[in-house]
């Protein structure tokens, strides 16, 4: 087996691939052209965040079984592309954390103290010791948005540090956030009550512009923003008008809207904010210990088939797929819509299947569904993992069957539980192969579950109908089709419809402004 090494790489790791007689090549700064040219050559290739593997890279990987990413994100590679031609991505999502997470507590502290723009002048001369009073972090209220595997040793470090910690997590429940010193709140709670706003989480379709012109309004005026996790979850001109009209006092910023980014981005230009170049993984501890995860998970893929951290859907022989596929499919959206509708930390999930599916080896449908659940607010979970970062989070996974149902020759229901609150969601196949929504929570409705949906909670009441067409008419967004179901008459009801373009948030609020809605949620099932 040949291995392509296109990003450099530390000697352990290169050493544990040869161990085990892999042929290893070791090529580096190749531009895509040239990479395109030779990928058809190996077995698998391993990238860090410079070599970008592409669709028409992987088209020519004729032979090419596994493409390794020492680091978290796999921004640099197509992994549709590469789950369409059969291609296992790995990534090394622990290897980088504590990195990353000192990174933050050291823009904070740099922040806080203008070091920055202190060491600036002192090299061109000055001595600015009154204009650059600074802040003492002691005492003060760190908001952690997002305490996945980097935010909560952050947060843990800043209780060491004596400070007050909030966290905004929807998948952590209060009594784990409470046995690491932290207290768990609602957004817009953090985002009032923090002197120091910390961001981490992925960039998913929720958590774009998630910091953006009306969550900075909220905010104090002497609030600082630090972004260790992706340019894109705050909104770069928002923030930047905040600091000049002194809505707020100041940032620190690792990842950016483009990187790198242009020599007049106003933030980068700006004395109230810190810039580092995505700095956060680059240590050399992080940089030896995803070398060495991510080569020890080739050679054990390649010695004995097993597959960790896969990012991607695992290998099934063609005959199991075929079988499985509208089950998991169904499986899958069914979890993306209750994912969707929960806004309490879930602390457990309920899995029913029920007819010809508990038939089935349910395993990995059940993975799927946390898959689709965790995933809406985590990054790197996929079916691999989402047993243990389900179990790490402690979030409880349970699975039932029944072989008969009365009324359906398949049904599976989901429900998840946290804070004494629960979501319901009943799904089935249409003739075998078509995923039917038919049920949420004691409101049963039918709807085909695909494509782009908005769902949204109602009350019962006359023109609510016609206002939601209007909004839709207005902003020429076509309605390919509309479900309805009401628990009782003038009572709770929901409206789901099918859409042919993804509805923005601007359409979005205002749809939650009219009379009568009182949620509105944008569901991506494509």
């Amino acid at each position: 087996m040949k291995i392509l090494i296109a990003d450099a790489l530390s000697d352990k790791a290169l050493e544990i691939l040869s161990s085990v007689n892999l042929s290893v090549d070791v090529k580096t700064g190749l531009k895509a052209e040239e990479l395109q040219n030779i990928i058809g050559e190996y077995d698998g290739v391993i990238v860090r965040s410079a070599a970008k593997i592409t669709k028409d890279i992987i088209a020519k990987g004729d032979k090419l079984k596994v493409i390794g990413r020492a680091g978290i994100g796999v921004d640099n590679v197509d992994v549709q592309a590469a789950t369409e031609k059969g291609i296992v991505v790995m990534n090394t999502p622990q290897g980088n954390a504590l990195a990353a997470a000192e990174h933050s507590i050291g823009l904070m502290f740099a922040a806080a103290r203008k070091i920055a723009i202190a060491d600036r002048t002192m090299k061109q001369g000055k001595w600015e010791k009154k204009a650059l009073m600074g802040i003492e972090i002691y005492g003060k209220t760190l908001g952690v948005v997002g305490i996945g595997n980097i935010g909560i040793i952050v947060a843990e470090k800043a209780v060491a540090l004596g400070m007050r910690v909030l966290a905004y997590d929807i998948f952590v429940s209060k009594e784990f956030a409470a046995s690491k010193g932290i207290e768990l709140v609602s957004l817009d709670t953090l985002l009032k009550e923090s002197d120091f706003i910390a961001i981490h989480v992925p960039l998913v379709k929720e958590t774009r512009s998630l910091i953006n012109k009306d969550a900075i309004g909220k905010m104090k005026k002497s609030a600082i923003i630090i972004n260790v996790a992706r340019g894109p979850v705050v909104n770069e001109k928002d923030l930047f008008e905040a600091l000049q009209e002194g809505r707020i006092a100041g940032a620190a910023f690792d990842v950016f809207d483009e990187e790198p980014p242009p020599k007049d981005n106003p933030l980068v230009i700006s004395d109230k904010v810190v810039c580092t170049p995505h700095l956060g993984a680059s240590t050399a501890e992080a940089q030896d210990k995803v070398a060495v995860d991510i080569a020890n998970q080739i050679v054990d893929y390649f010695q004995s088939g097993v597959i960790k951290n896969s990012v991607n859907a695992p290998s099934v022989s063609i005959d199991v797929a075929k079988k499985i596929a509208p089950y998991l499919k169904l499986a899958e959206n069914l979890g993306v819509i209750v994912s969707a509708i929960t806004e309490f930390p879930i602390k457990e999930i309920q899995v029913q299947y029920m007819g010809d599916i508990a038939e089935m080896d349910t395993k990995i449908l059940t993975q799927g569904i946390v898959k689709s659940i965790l995933s809406n607010q985590l990054e790197g979970v996929n079916y691999v993992n989402a047993p243990s970062v389900a179990k790490s989070r402690d979030v409880k996974i349970m699975e039932s069957k029944m072989g008969e149902h009365e009324d359906f020759t398949c049904l599976l229901a989901i429900i998840v539980k946290g804070d004494g609150k629960e979501n319901v969601a009943y799904g089935t196949l249409l003739g075998k192969k078509e995923p039917r929504l038919i049920r949420i929570n004691k409101i049963y409705l039918e709807a085909e579950l695909t494509g782009q949906m908005v769902f949204m909670y109602t009350n019962d009441k006359p023109g609510v109908i016609a206002s939601i067409g209007n909004v839709f008419a207005k902003h020429n967004i076509n309605i390919g089709g509309m479900h309805f179901g009401r628990e009782n008459v003038g009572g709770l009801a929901i409206t789901l419809l099918d859409v042919d373009l993804k509805v923005e948030d601007s359409v979005v609020k205002e749809l939650t402004s009219l009379q009568n809605v009182l949620n509105v949620k944008m569901i991506d099932l494509a």
